[in-house]
């Protein structure tokens, strides 16, 4: 077939590399974000560039110049690989199949922009991967392929994401590509009845409450690692917890306290047990790994984090 392919950042250059080194299809066009001034250059384009192909940078899809030019590759298929502009469903419908676009959860759950962030947040054991046909809703539409995905009890955002989703997320959308080549490809209404919907997982928002349930906590921190970092304070400063471990049992001390301290960790109490911290970032530093923030900061158990 020959498809568009409209991605970015690494999920987009991962799938535009599988569909070449597959070479089944024909990609008439690679379309991403325009270049924002300051930012790295988007990896999709700079692949794009490097194997020749045609790269196409609008920054909206109403412009009838763009459709226009859409209509001109005479594409089969537009795959959706990572989208950060929405494109409406005049331009999505010009390819003769249509556009498919991936998601990372088990549609209709976690719709939104942080679907990775928020079921771990709130201590799914799984979550999933869809590639469906979208429509003018966010992440709504006719399902064409999914795929579950296992939490583990301690797995971060980035355990999940570049562990599970990645790779798998690539390989099923290659696998989509296949079903709508065979002919009648699945379209499977989603059920509005199990919807939900998600906003941003933002670090203003993420700021750690040590009174929680030590779960909760854990959570949370696991859920934000590594973006964007749940956070707490000391001294009246930030503190980003990355790295860490549930401890259940008697916390040994209030809410937020430090209540223990070792070569290579911080114990924070929470209700019903402790975090054990093994990584963080401060206001004034990279990422430390806490045998150095301890070293640095000179920590010592009795100081309450948070208050």
């Amino acid at each position: 077939m020959r498809l568009i392919l409209n991605g970015q950042q690494a999920f987009g250059k991962a799938t535009l590399e599988a569909l070449l080194e597959k070479g089944e299809d024909e990609i008439v066009g690679v379309f991403c974000a325009p270049d924002k001034e300051g930012k790295p250059v988007d990896p999709v384009k700079e692949f794009a560039i490097e194997k020749g192909l045609p790269l196409f940078q609008p920054s909206n899809y109403t412009d009838q110049a763009v459709l226009d030019h859409m209509r001109s590759l005479n594409a089969d298929l537009m795959v959706m690989a990572y989208m950060i502009i929405f494109v409406p469903e005049e331009a999505r419908n010009i390819p003769a199949q249509g556009s498919i676009c991936f998601h990372p959860s088990m549609l209709p759950k976690h719709r939104g922009p942080s679907s990775i962030n928020w079921p771990i947040i709130g201590g799914a054991t799984e979550t999933g991967i869809t590639i469906f046909w979208p429509d003018d809703g966010l992440d709504e539409g006719f399902i064409l392929h999914q795929d579950r995905v296992e939490i583990g009890p301690d797995d971060t955002l980035g355990d999940v994401y570049f562990g599970k989703i990645f790779n798998r997320g690539v390989e099923m959308m290659l696998e989509a590509i296949d079903m709508v080549r065979a002919g009648d490809p699945p379209k499977i209404a989603q059920n509005e009845n199990e919807a939900t919907y998600e906003s941003w997982c933002r670090k203003k928002d993420m700021q750690i409450d040590w009174a929680q349930p030590v779960a909760d906590v854990y959570n949370w921190i696991r859920g934000c690692n590594p973006q964007p970092g749940a956070w707490t304070t000391i001294d009246g400063n930030e503190l980003m917890i990355f790295d860490s471990r549930k401890i259940d049992g008697d916390p040994g001390g209030q809410p937020g306290e430090i209540t223990a301290v070792a070569d290579d960790h911080f114990v924070v109490a929470a209700q019903g047990g402790a975090i054990k911290v093994m990584r963080v970032r401060p206001h004034d530093d990279k990422k430390l790994h806490a045998n150095d923030y301890i070293a640095k900061v000179g920590l010592k158990a009795g100081k309450v984090l948070g208050a």
